[in-house]
């Protein structure tokens, strides 16, 4: 076993001890929640005036304040008087790319990540383990945490609307039907650019219960049918397109292939099929994919694929992958029916 001298990894110390560190993850999500930035949009604000306005503990929202300061998140301009910084005016609720409701700090997902080695160890869903349930049926039950997580989803959504629209032709097709589609917020985005374009939405049914004040916001109501359904078993036939965001990861190779060929036996031949969902890279280069896949794998059980894994799931079940779509957000992975 070789001798490393004393000193010769005092970086690698310091940056290990900067990625294990979880205080500042959760002093982030502790002002998103508290909607702290918002009440610093106009200019530096003593501690003590905004701990009233977000109904804080002042001496210890100083704190929480100071420690991000240290990190470049605000500033403390005076002593225990902060402003905003640029890294900091993103977390504002009118921020163009705003993050402050895509961070929430959800006790339920906290303590499924206390539980990460039994993923490491099993294969399995940590969050299964802390609440003997899987995720999606503990947000069933359990609205409040069902709405700040789809608040989450919203602020993520919004961000890759303005990424993904232009990086594909979505006019191309008549009728696109949007898999797992959420209340629809990236569907009515897709069809208020596209005014030629119908949609139908399709989720669970207590989800998309929540669309319709989405899809009139954007003026699409008339040109989007709304359904209720399990896209295990069967999804709504008609389209020419088929999207599925950020849905298909969470499912393991059996669910996923269940989804996939009830897309199969809805969609005609030579219809397109968009996945939009992280495609992990081989190498050590940073990849996004390769970090979500562990946020899925303890909240889920899912994971992200390579593009290997795509084209092999896609071919069992009556699909060809044609291309994938590099983008600043997510890959869109395109693929034919044969």
């Amino acid at each position: 076993m070789s001798v490393v001298p004393a000193g010769s990894d005092v970086q690698s110390v310091a940056r290990l001890t900067e990625m294990a560190d979880y205080t500042v993850p959760f002093a982030l999500r502790a002002v998103c929640d508290l909607a702290v930035a918002d009440h610093l949009g106009d200019g530096p604000v003593p501690v003590a005036d905004l701990a009233r306005a977000t109904g804080t503990h002042a001496r210890s929202l100083l704190r929480v304040l100071r420690a991000l300061a240290c990190r470049g998140v605000f500033s403390e301009v005076e002593p225990e008087v902060f402003a905003l910084t640029p890294l900091a005016e993103p977390l504002r609720s009118d921020h163009p790319r705003s993050l402050r409701a895509a961070y929430p700090l959800l006790a339920p997902d906290i303590q499924a990540w206390a539980r990460f080695d039994h993923s490491v160890r099993t294969g399995a869903a940590a969050f299964d383990a802390a609440h003997g349930t899987d995720y999606w049926s503990y947000l069933q039950r359990h609205p409040a945490d069902s709405a700040r997580f789809d608040a989450s989803q919203r602020a993520v959504t919004a961000r890759e609307i303005k990424v993904l629209l232009p990086a594909y032709d979505w006019g191309c097709f008549g009728t696109l039907v949007d898999v797992g589609g959420g209340n629809g917020a990236f569907l009515s985005a897709v069809l208020q650019r596209h005014p030629d374009l119908r949609g139908v939405l399709f989720d669970q049914p207590h989800v998309v219960s929540g669309a319709g004040p989405v899809l009139h916001e954007r003026g699409v109501t008339a040109r989007c049918t709304v359904v209720g359904g399990d896209f295990l078993t069967a999804v709504p036939p008609g389209g020419d397109g088929y999207l599925i965001k950020r849905a298909l990861y969470d499912l393991g190779d059996g669910d996923a292939e269940a989804v996939l060929t009830a897309i199969r036996a809805a969609i005609r031949p030579g219809g397109r099929l968009l996945i939009v969902e992280p495609v992990v890279e081989p190498g050590d280069e940073f990849d996004w994919g390769k970090l979500y896949d562990l946020l899925l794998l303890t909240m889920r059980g899912g994971g992200s694929r390579t593009e290997g894994q795509h084209r092999e799931l896609l071919a069992a079940t009556g699909f060809e992958l044609l291309r994938v779509i590099r983008t600043k957000s997510l890959p869109i992975v395109e693929a034919r029916a044969v």
